[in-house]
């Protein structure tokens, strides 16, 4: 996994950070939050917040100290111990794409299905700059609606052998998902000291904790297994148009919704989640790559850090609808923050597309190798003596014959791994570029991705815990009626 070293970008001065402590303390306050669950009612009034049926107006200072709680770095175990993270300081770790319905390969836009699912789970295992076999990688539109939650911890547990995510639909979704994780791991009991999987929970903006986010989030908390704690932030749309008062109200769902998931396990990990774009003025679309974005994440990172929890943002995000320039530049213009907020867990790390509608086999290619270069980029840069070739200059001006390092010894001992080896770009001349095909970069991407196809191996699995699993997987479904 990747640990960023570099410095953070921090946009909040000590007056903004007061103005926005004041800013979410006044609205969880005067105007509260609305929880839709009796359970989380009852815990909350159990506590002495202020309850006024869904809506819940808290003391800022016991949400400060619930959120105390939760740790600040925690580790999340994959089936292959070497693939095992740690969320939370200089770590970042980085998931595909998760929840679009359709799928795009080529010109062909359909509904996902759920070989695609597998395919993305593939995709997911075969790069090592991943770290997550992923969650809903795309929605597998031809799988019965009531038991494809199955099919999908099915295809993660078996297709990959990385940390994965556990599904949020329903109660019992998170009940299956950690049984079925307890088949792989020795017992379901054996999770509550081995965190396997962690589940991203949406705040149903703006300032609504819906009932099946909480009930999801009430079983993974039980286990002590990681939740993400997301507020879904369009501004224009799920929250005002101006940036701070976006973050305040981001802050006041997350504070809540972690203070919450402390309150039904205190020490249970979280993570801060933050998905923070606007809306198109003119046409209310959502925007992706915008400038806006890349603030509100700076923003987020920061006040993240001075809670000290772990951060989750940013990603390869797109409003294109095909793998053009524009997607490429908007999802840089959201990678590159990414980093220098010193983001923690990176959801969409590849292969968004359409403003999140579409898991796009080339578009997971281009974030690769976007992914690829900024890990390259953000790795410290060591100099010692050795790394400053003198030698290299000795040898080039004693000679007589020629003025370059093309040919110097330096060059030959180190040209294999001296400089970053594209997965996807082409520097070719113009006249080979064309000899070749004249492939742009969108068809160089889904030659790539199809090869990967075709050269990916399932990682081992013992054929008892596998057949254990499908009967799982068999047995459930008769029981849903599907």
């Amino acid at each position: 996994m990747f640990v960023n070293n570099a410095p953070r970008y921090e946009i909040l001065s000590e007056d903004a950070m007061a103005t926005l402590d004041r800013g979410w303390r006044r609205i969880v306050s005067e105007i509260g939050v609305e929880f839709a669950s009796p359970w989380a009612i009852e815990l909350l009034a159990a506590e002495g917040q202020f309850v006024d049926g869904i809506r819940v107006r808290f003391d800022p200072d016991w949400v400060m100290a619930q959120v105390a709680k939760a740790p600040s770095e925690f580790t999340v175990h994959a089936r292959n111990p070497e693939h095992s993270v740690v969320i939370g300081g200089d770590h970042m770790v980085f998931a595909g794409v998760y929840g679009p319905p359709f799928s795009r390969r080529g010109e062909v836009r359909t509904e996902g299905t759920l070989e695609d699912f597998r395919n993305f789970a593939r995709l997911c295992q075969v790069f090592p700059e991943l770290d997550s076999g992923g969650g809903v990688i795309i929605e597998p539109n031809d799988a019965p609606l009531d038991s494809r939650h199955l099919d999908m911890s099915y295809a993660l547990q078996t297709l990959t052998d990385k940390v994965y995510m556990g599904n949020v639909v329903r109660e019992s979704n998170a009940d299956d998902f950690l049984n079925m994780a307890g088949i792989v791991f020795g017992g379901r009991e054996q999770l509550e000291d081995k965190p396997v999987m962690i589940s991203l929970l949406n705040c149903n903006s703006p300032l609504h904790w819906d009932e099946r986010m909480l009930d999801s989030m009430r079983v993974y908390a039980q286990a002590n297994q990681p939740v993400l704690m997301t507020p879904f932030l369009i501004m224009g749309a799920m929250s005002p148009v101006s940036i701070p008062a976006s973050l305040a109200q981001l802050m006041a769902e997350a504070f809540t919704g972690i203070a919450l998931a402390q309150l039904v396990r205190p020490g249970c990990p979280v993570i801060l989640g933050s998905f923070l774009s606007n809306a198109n003025m003119q046409s209310g679309s959502t925007c992706m790559g915008t400038p806006e974005g890349a603030l509100g994440l700076f923003a987020i990172g920061q006040i993240a850090r001075r809670h000290k929890l772990p951060f989750r943002s940013g990603g390869g995000f797109t409003s294109s609808q095909t793998v053009d320039a524009q997607a490429g530049y908007e999802s840089l213009m959201t990678m590159m923050p990414t980093f220098l907020a010193g983001t923690n867990y990176v959801l969409h790390s590849a292969g968004w597309l359409e403003s999140g509608l579409v898991s796009s086999y080339e578009k997971f290619i281009v974030d690769m190798e976007i992914l690829r270069m900024l890990q390259v980029t953000f790795k410290p840069l060591e100099i010692d003596e050795a790394s400053l070739a003198y030698g290299a200059h000795e040898e080039v001006m004693s000679s007589s014959d020629s003025r370059h390092f093309l040919g110097s010894a330096h060059t030959m001992e180190h040209f294999r791994d001296c400089f970053y080896r594209p997965l996807l770009s082409s520097s070719d001349a113009f006249e080979r570029w064309e000899k070749n095909g004249g492939k742009d970069a969108c068809e160089r991407a889904g030659e790539i991705a199809t090869k990967k196809l075709e050269e990916y191996e399932e990682p081992a699995l013992d054929d008892a815990v596998k057949a254990e699993l499908r009967e799982y997987v068999d047995r459930r479904r008769t029981e849903l009626g599907d």
